[in-house]
Formats: structure tokens, C-alpha cells, sequence
């Protein structure tokens, strides 16, 4: 794509002289964040296709490995908008490749552990503070600083690139644990993890300032603010402003819904729930791994339809449908794939994550400057959500026997956040300086 205004570039001598680049320098950036974000998904397709190795290996019951996923999950959703702080106050290229760096070391670790503790440490506490470092908050933090135009749909983008990974890592990863064992899989993650370092720290750039231009679609030259200090101390600020708001609790309860009926739900259990039925790993990963390609689709299309649609409107019609899927889960899992399974599969990866971009934009909308933090914080519901699913739903399968409860609640609460996302009020765009009052 094309910038149709001109890039500012600024000479040494601290003038300016208009340039017109035939690609604007934000579509490279938004490049290599898809990348980015796509090699840290590597690790978030493995938790699935661990639980029933390690629990015949270990002898661990599955809500035990559930908990460890749990303390990861959460902590993806916590420490991001302290991660997004952190952006702010060492730029965006420091802290990301810092996050990877400690996913691989806590993912390559793992192959030496021998207890439960060990899997919480290195799983659960390593993994879960560097992807939260990659978490949608960052996605966040690059569409706010390089696009003024366009950003629902580079939001649907970068959100697709988690599911993008998902989709190239699923079917190695399974093959590798079904043929070889869980550790090379664990090693494979942490390789994946380090590869893509080199491409952040020489390629990614923390604001078009740095390159003398101004942001996608912008009409002025922005300058790069000044590093922000105090990130910790910010984070807790923007959280206190924003939950004097209506607004905020609606997205952080729709968006908690949103974690537990995806990754707490689909992407931890539906691999050991499809294995309960009969359905070979390598099958079910595969299944799991087709969501990714159409969760892609879904979720662009989504930042699309969020650049001219109401966001609330869109949010109800999402979590209504995938309720209405996750109820006739429980009939349609086999031994082996059949058609009304792959259209299950197609329908619920168009809803996969198109939830984000309208989140996103409501964010924008109600708190300006801010709102990469607040939907940092809005994602750490979101992931709150996805952990006590993830360790509800092993305990539930080890006290049941089955998942079917399970599928049964997560339709159940999808429908109340489709309620919920009707409640929240709109207001009109804004350039607010701090976190907008309701």
C-alpha cells in the first residue's frame, strides 16, 4: 500500500523537506511486528499438546498442568500493560527483544524439569512474563504511534498474527511430540523464539520520528515524545482513572469472557477433549491449526468492518455466535473428522480473536492517549479469564470425566457478553490528553 501524503524528513540542520516514499516506512514496521508476533506464538500452540505427555510421564493429574498453563495465561494478561509502560519508557525494540529472549529461556529450561514446581516456574512464571511482553498490547502500542488512518485493519492484522503462528507451529509441534517427545517440541519453541530477535533489535523502529516521517495517514509531522518514567507507578495510574469508568469493566468483563472461551477453553482443552473421544493428536492439532487459517481471515475482516461499523454491535454479534458453537461442541467431537466438525471449526475460527479489533477501537475511543495501557488492562482480564478456564477445565475433566460441562458454561457466558457489550455507551472521537471520564 501507498502513503497519498507526503513523508516529513528532517535534514541535519534541523529543517524539513517533504519526501514521498513509494511504501510509508509503517508498513514495514507493522511487517515486522507480524513476524515478531507470530515467532512468540510458537510457544502458545505447545501448552495442548502437553498435557497428556507430561501426565504419562509425570504421573501430574491434568489440573495440576492446567494450574501451570493458568499461572502463564495470567500472567500473559498482567504484565502487559506494565509491558506497554515500559514501551513508552525504553521503546518498543528494547523491551520486545528482551521478551523473547526470556521465552526461550523458559521454554528451553523445561527440558530438565522433573517436578510440578519446576513446570510453574519455568511454564507458568518465564514464559508467561515475556509473552505478556508480546502481548496485544504491543500490537497496541505500534498501530497508536505509526497509523493514524487505517488502524482497524492493521489491527485485525497484527492481531492474525498470533493465529498465523499458530497455524505454521500446530502441526510441527504435534508431529514432533507424537514422534519424537515433548522436549524437542519445547526446544523447537525456544529456538523459534530466538530467531526472530535479530529481526526485531535491526529492523523495528520505536517511532516514525526516528526516521524523520510522519505517521501513516497523518496530515502533520509528529515528534517523538519524550521516554515516559515511572512505568510501573504510569500502569497503576491509567488503571485507577480508567476503572472510575463504566466503560472499562464492560470491555475487561466482556473481554475476560472472550480468554475463557478461547485460549482457556479451545486452545488448552480441545486437543485432550478430541484425544478423549478417540481422535488421534496429530488430528486434533490439526483442527486446531485450521482455526488458525480461518481465524486470519475473521480477524482482519473484523479490523475492517470496525473502521465503519459500530464496535459495540460488532462485539454482541461475535460472542453470540461463538456461544451458539461451543453448544454443539459436545456432539460433534469423534474419533475421526467428519463435515459438521470442519464446519464447526470454520465458524469458530472467523470468531476466533475478531473480538480485538472492536475492543480496541473502544478503547481509543474513551481514553485517548492512555489507551494502549487500558487495553493492556483490559487484556489482563482477558487472560484472567483464559487461567481459570485452563485450570477449571482439567479440573473439571478429572472430576467428570469429560469436558462437556465445560463447553456448556463458556456457551453460557458468551451469550453475557454479548449483553454486556450493548451496554456500553459510545462517545464521540476525542483527542483527550489523559484516561476520559464515562
Amino acid at each position: 500500500m501507498t502513503q497519498t501524503t507526503d513523508a516529513t524528513v528532517l535534514s541535519d540542520k534541523g529543517g524539513e523537506k517533504p519526501k514521498s516514499p513509494r511504501v510509508h516506512w509503517a508498513w514495514f514496521v507493522a511487517a515486522v511486528t507480524f513476524v515478531t508476533i507470530i515467532g512468540a506464538a510458537a510457544f502458545r500452540s505447545l501448552p495442548g499438546l502437553l498435557i497428556d505427555p507430561l501426565h504419562q510421564e509425570f504421573g501430574w493429574s491434568r489440573g495440576t498442568i492446567g494450574a501451570a498453563v493458568s499461572v502463564n495465561l495470567a500472567l500473559y494478561g498482567l504484565t502487559a500493560p506494565f509491558a506497554a509502560a515500559l514501551m513508552d519508557r525504553f521503546g518498543i525494540r528494547r523491551v520486545v527483544a528482551v521478551a523473547l529472549t526470556v521465552i526461550a529461556i523458559g521454554s528451553g529450561t523445561t527440558v530438565w524439569m522433573t517436578s510440578a514446581w519446576q513446570l510453574m516456574l519455568c511454564w507458568g512464571l518465564l514464559v508467561g512474563l515475556g509473552s505478556g511482553s508480546m502481548a496485544l498490547a504491543f500490537a497496541a502500542t505500534v498501530t497508536n504511534r505509526w497509523f493514524t488512518e487505517r488502524r482497524g485493519l492493521v489491527t485485525g492484522i497484527l492481531t492474525a498474527a498470533s493465529a498465523s503462528g499458530q497455524l505454521i507451529f500446530l502441526p510441527v509441534l504435534s508431529w514432533i511430540v507424537e514422534t519424537r517427545d515433548w522436549r524437542p517440541a519445547a526446544v523447537t519453541v525456544s529456538l523459534a523464539a530466538l530467531a526472530v530477535v535479530p529481526f526485531v533489535w535491526l529492523l523495528l523502529r520505536d517511532h516514525p520520528a526516528d526516521i524523520g516521517q510522519k505517521p501513516y495517514g497523518a496530515k502533520e509531522f509528529v515528534p517523538k515524545p519524550e521516554p515516559v518514567p515511572g512505568a510501573a507507578r504510569r500502569a497503576v495510574t491509567v488503571l485507577l482513572s480508567a476503572a472510575r469508568t463504566g466503560p472499562f469493566w464492560l470491555l475487561a468483563g466482556t473481554f475476560a469472557i472472550c480468554g475463557a472461551s478461547t485460549n482457556g477453553l479451545i486452545q488448552t482443552h480441545f486437543v485432550p477433549a478430541a484425544h478423549d473421544h478417540g481422535m488421534p493428536i496429530t488430528a486434533a492439532a490439526s483442527l486446531l491449526a485450521v482455526i488458525g487459517v480461518f481465524d486470519v481471515v475473521g480477524t482482519v475482516a473484523s479490523g475492517w468492518f470496525t473502521d465503519r461499523f459500530d464496535a459495540r454491535r460488532l462485539l454482541a454479534t461475535y460472542y453470540a455466535l461463538r456461544g451458539i458453537s461451543l453448544l454443539f461442541l459436545p456432539i460433534l467431537l469423534a474419533p475421526s473428522v467428519h463435515p459438521p466438525m470442519i464446519f464447526f471449526i470454520v465458524f469458530y475460527g472467523l470468531d476466533w480473536v475478531a473480538t480485538v479489533p472492536p475492543t480496541m477501537a473502544l478503547c481509543r475511543e474513551h481514553y485517548g492517549e492512555d489507551s494502549a495501557i487500558v487495553f493492556g488492562w483490559v487484556l489482563a482480564s482477558h487472560q484472567v479469564g483464559a487461567a481459570l478456564v485452563a485450570w477449571l477445565g482439567g479440573a473439571a475433566r478429572d472430576v467428570f470425566g469429560s469436558y462437556d460441562v465445560v463447553w456448556y458454561a463458556s456457551g453460557a457466558l458468551c451469550a453475557a457478553a454479548a449483553l454486556m457489550a450493548l451496554v456500553i455507551q459510545r462517545r464521540k472521537p476525542a483527542a483527550p490528553t489523559g484516561v476520559a471520564a464515562a
